[in-house]
């Protein structure tokens, strides 16, 4: 009876005319932040990054007032490169994937709290890829020659590994994370991509280097374990397995790792 009554209420549920926006701003770095709102004709199958783009065409507030056009990013529309992630209705999340049929009215978008807002609704990631340099997250090959087929893998572990691959450094774990901060944390991101790369065959000759860049005073252990990062990830990636194994393979090498020196 239920499900009826729902599945009624969903048919019958009248579209809004229009969609309200509001969009915390800022000029640079050093300005103080600020809110517009901003109001459009509703569409359906309207997205957030939709929704912008219209704003940027005709930037004017719903007081009237003409203001300078909405800055963010993006990219692939695909919800692959990550690079359009931003707080919408106070969670971090793709905004080329956020469909204002699915958000409450009105609409708040927000910079990631996390990294240096640059200016509205764009932040500077960079530490994200500064991490995956201190974790030497690649795997060295010679290619000036013929390497042959790569080494076989158990399907589990290739299962596994596939799932870590999947991260597209958007931010979202590290922006849900209450322990995270750049100085304080390396976060479950860059933890993920050494079990990526430490996983396979071939990295296991900078795996020693892997575990020692997650070790230390902003290391692993500083893991609140909260799995937020768990339920903020869009992809679905295993971060806590990952933090779990890792864990216990730091404790191993810092117990044992002076034995290979």
């Amino acid at each position: 009876m239920s499900a009826h009554l729902e599945t009624t209420s969903k048919a019958t549920r009248v579209p809004p005319k229009t969609v309200e926006i509001h969009i915390k701003r800022r000029a640079n770095p050093d300005a103080p932040t600020y809110w517009e709102r901003f109001e459009l004709p509703y569409r359906p199958n309207l997205n957030i990054i939709s929704c912008l783009m219209e704003i940027q065409k005709n930037p004017v507030t719903m007081e009237g007032t003409a203001t300078t056009p909405p800055v963010w990013q993006m990219n692939c529309l695909e919800q692959v490169c990550g690079i359009c992630t931003m707080v919408i209705n106070g969670r971090a999340r793709q905004s080329c994937s956020a469909l204002i049929d699915n958000l409450e009215q009105p609409i708040k978008l927000e910079p990631m709290q996390k990294f240096p807002n640059i200016r509205d609704l764009v932040v500077d990631r960079s530490q994200m890829f500064d991490h995956l340099k201190r974790v030497n997250a690649w795997i060295e090959l010679d290619g000036t020659y013929d390497l042959g087929p790569g080494p076989r893998m158990d399907q589990e572990d290739v299962q596994e590994r596939y799932a870590y691959s999947r991260c597209m450094t958007c931010g979202c774990c590290l922006e849900a994370c209450p322990q995270y901060d750049e100085d304080n944390y390396i976060g479950p991101q860059a933890i993920a991509q050494v079990r990526l790369f430490n996983m396979h065959p071939s990295g296991e000759a900078t795996r020693d280097q892997r575990l020692e860049g997650i070790m230390g005073a902003d290391g692993i252990t500083n893991c609140g374990n909260a799995q937020n990062c768990i339920k903020a990830c869009p992809m679905g990636i295993p971060l806590t397995r990952a933090i779990y194994e890792e864990n216990r393979e730091t404790v191993v090498h810092g117990i044992f790792g002076w034995l290979k020196s």
